[in-house]
């Protein structure tokens, strides 16, 4: 079957009928009325052919007064007809949807490669993205995977459908392609040649069809494959349609593909059971994807030109006010997601902090999001995101004060299938912005060079710790769920948390003091110093100690010195070296104002003993004046650091004050948002019960309008049967 160059093929196109959804509005009209199927079975065989046509004009007429009745009846009323938000265009209500019964579905002709799969199973494989973006991270992957067969770009577009106008989202790359066999493996379920691939992310052959479905009921995919093992070029034509499924009523999932071969000059198709199952399948394709012709998909094969895959994403998702759920008009070069994960604070606080711009904005930001993607990017390999490349960003470079730590499995039997290497290397430090005290933290945690949990929160301490410390590893010890947003629920992962939140810990302890806060280690060490510390090296009241007790000794040793008769008094009890351990700031104010006080008074008691030794010496008497002074003094500076104590205490309290009112502050806000949705919600239900009543009400009445169509009915098959009977007596008198 030979074409000329670069043509499509020439076919017949059928004779399509487009099924319409079902509507109890049909049951009205009265154009579809057949009398010989409300009539009873049998119940004019006794009249003549032209009696019969009267009487089932005179029934049909009957019921177009009931119709026209029923019509006028919907006109009248003046309240305004509520339009219902079409569901099947919003992702979550996709699912809704029942197939015919088998019994009642034409069996088809046409042998269509299928998933063996009801459609519903598309909508319910897909909810495991609950993310948008998660999805796109999938069409990625499979774009990056190709890199080994030559791939160097992918590029993530918007485009317009020439049949509606309507928007559609391309994910185009130039690796190898598939063929024929490769694009129905793409079609199933669970299918993957990845997972046996130590390079590759795709493992569970699943990512194509969950992350297409989530962003839209419909996708067609593109795909040119150059000739392996001397063999010629081909290309493929495949549809996943939801829609086309649900509009059919079809029971299994369906999915039409076409393929081609080139020879020569040309493309021929190639017929895997016969020219009309091929035919059929491309008449499907034109009917339920954005291209009307077999020469547009040939232009769409053009764009590719030697190899490569072009999937168009179409029909896409909508929200509950009708507009699409993804936002294509705030950044012309950026695709970005509506609703929660959009937070307009967190927006205006990436302008103002650039080092943590990627932690506040890619919960809703596919470029911001595609950056931190990929822990490296191959040199040869671009992501374009509508006409402009994303740059790769490593979430070292926003660290400051960094530290690695060396984490290892507790066993050899942790280890993935096949993973040569049993530790991760954790990179933590405070991030740039952490001076400025926001609430940013969390480790990116990657698997075989993929972002599987971004910023992941190990450690929820109730006040401040632990803000301001970012991290990034690579766990390829760790599976990964099925939609590579988090990992699976393992012993593995519960230890690797765990010890993920130990570093940090220890960090914050050891470093928090760096950005302006103090907990009880860092506090001891900036307050506190050590009494064994020279007066040099601090000016805290500890430092007078330190001569008092000298001057003690002093005279103790003069003493000795000066009567050897006399009994060697016992030695002065050793000062305690203080190591107190990390404790809350007001634990430790408290025990350092109790060892302070400890102290003054073994050093009290210890030079009151001396004093009355020196007491015989005339020659100590200075010393002990001096000693005295020294007392005295000590005294004043212990008397000062209590005020300053409870000054610090005093500020502390305050502190907690203006928190626990800012945060009555939220709660009373809080609890208004709540009323206030409580009576929306209460008006709602106000809203919805008179429109159940009167809806109920016009059911009434039309029901009351039926019975009295159907008594007619009955009154007037009555006055038939009289005419019969009638009939019946004229012909046995003319007889």
């Amino acid at each position: 079957m030979e074409a000329n160059k670069n043509k499509p093929l020439k076919h017949e196109t059928k004779d399509t009928i487009e099924i319409s959804d079902y509507s109890d509005s049909n049951l009205s009209d009265a154009d579809d009325f057949n009398p010989e199927i409300i009539l009873p079975l049998g119940f004019l065989d006794p009249l003549s052919p032209e009696e019969r046509a009267l009487m089932n004009k005179q029934v049909s007429a009957s019921f177009q007064s009931i119709s026209s009745v029923a019509n006028n009846v919907s006109e009248s009323v003046d309240e305004p007809v509520i339009v219902p938000v079409n569901k099947f265009k919003q992702f979550w209500n996709s699912g809704q949807y029942e197939a015919c019964d088998v019994s009642h579905v034409e069996k088809e002709t046409c042998v269509m490669d299928r998933a063996r799969l009801h459609p519903r199973f598309l909508h319910s494989n897909a909810t495991s993205h609950k993310w948008a973006l998660g999805a796109f991270a999938e069409l990625l992957d499979n774009a990056l995977d190709e890199v080994c067969n030559g791939a160097s770009y992918v590029h993530v577009d918007v485009i317009e459908s020439k049949k509606d106008d309507s928007k559609m989202l391309l994910v185009e790359d130039n690796g190898g392609g598939m063929s024929p066999d490769m694009l129905r493996q793409c079609m199933s379920l669970g299918y993957s040649l990845k997972s046996n691939q130590e390079n590759t992310i795709g493992q569970y052959g699943n990512g194509f069809k969950t992350s297409t479905m989530r962003l839209g009921a419909d996708v067609i995919v593109f795909s040119r494959c150059r000739g392996k093992d001397g063999g010629s070029p081909t290309q493929s034509v495949g549809m996943l349609s939801l829609t086309f499924l649900k509009r059919t009523s079809k029971n299994e999932i369906v999915v039409p593909i076409i393929d081609y071969k080139k020879g020569g000059d040309c493309w021929n198709m190639i017929v895997r059971t016969s020219p009309d199952d091929w035919r059929r399948n491309l008449d499907t394709l034109l009917m339920w994807s954005p291209y009307a012709s077999e020469e547009e998909l040939f232009k769409e094969f053009d764009l590719i030109k030697d190899q490569g895959t072009r999937v168009v994403i179409y029909n896409l998702w909508e929200d509950d006010l009708g507009g699409l759920e993804l936002d294509f008009d705030t950044d012309r070069h950026d695709i970005q997601i509506k609703g929660a994960n959009r937070d307009e604070r967190k927006i205006e606080m990436a302008r103002n902090y650039p080092n943590s711009r990627h932690f506040l904005t890619y919960s809703h930001s596919l470029r911001s999001y595609a950056a931190i993607l990929y822990l490296r990017i191959p040199p040869c390999f671009r992501i374009i995101l509508r006409g402009r490349d994303v740059d790769h960003h490593n979430i070292v470079n926003d660290m400051m004060y960094k530290q690695e730590h060396i984490y290892r499995p507790a066993r050899v039997a942790d280890l993935v299938k096949g993973q040569s290497q049993a530790f991760a290397n954790v990179i933590i430090g405070f991030v740039k912005d952490a001076k400025f005290h926001i609430d940013v933290q969390g480790f990116c945690v990657y698997h075989k060079n993929r972002l599987i949990k971004p910023f992941w929160r190990v450690w929820n301490a109730a006040g401040s710790g632990g803000r301001g410390i970012i991290g990034i590893l690579e766990a390829d010890f760790v599976n990964p769920a099925h939609d590579k947003q988090g990992f699976e629920q393992t012993n593995v992962l519960f230890r690797l948390e765990k010890r993920l939140c130990e570093i940090q810990k220890k960090y914050w302890s050891e470093n928090c003091h760096q950005i302006g806060y103090a907990n009880g280690k860092s506090y001891a060490k900036q307050k506190v110093q050590p009494l064994n510390k020279p007066a040099s090296e601090s000016g805290n009241v500890d430092n007078h100690v330190q001569p008092a007790a000298k001057i003690v000794k002093r005279v103790y040793n003069e003493l000795a010195a000066g009567d050897d008769s006399q009994k060697t008094p016992e030695p002065l009890p050793k000062r305690r070296d203080y190591k107190q351990p990390p404790v809350s700031q007001a634990a430790s104010s408290k025990i350092y104002h109790t060892r302070d006080h400890s102290n003054a008074a073994e050093v009290s008691q210890a030079a009151t003993t001396k004093i009355n030794h020196a007491q015989d010496h005339s020659n100590a008497t200075e010393e002990i004046e001096n000693l005295k002074k020294e007392n005295v003094e000590l005294r004043e500076k212990l008397k000062k650091i209590e005020g300053v104590t409870v000054s610090n205490l005093m500020c502390e309290l305050q502190y907690e004050k203006d928190r626990n009112a800012a945060i009555q502050t939220h709660l009373k806000n809080a609890q208004q948002k709540i009323q206030e949705s409580d009576k929306e919600q209460e008006t709602l239900i106000d809203i919805f019960s008179e429109e159940r009543s009167r809806r109920d009400k016009e059911e009434d009445d039309l029901r009351m309008r039926l019975k009295d169509a159907s008594q007619t009915i009955e009154d007037l098959a009555k006055k038939l049967k009289q005419q019969e009977n009638r009939h019946a007596v004229s012909c046995k008198i003319e007889r």
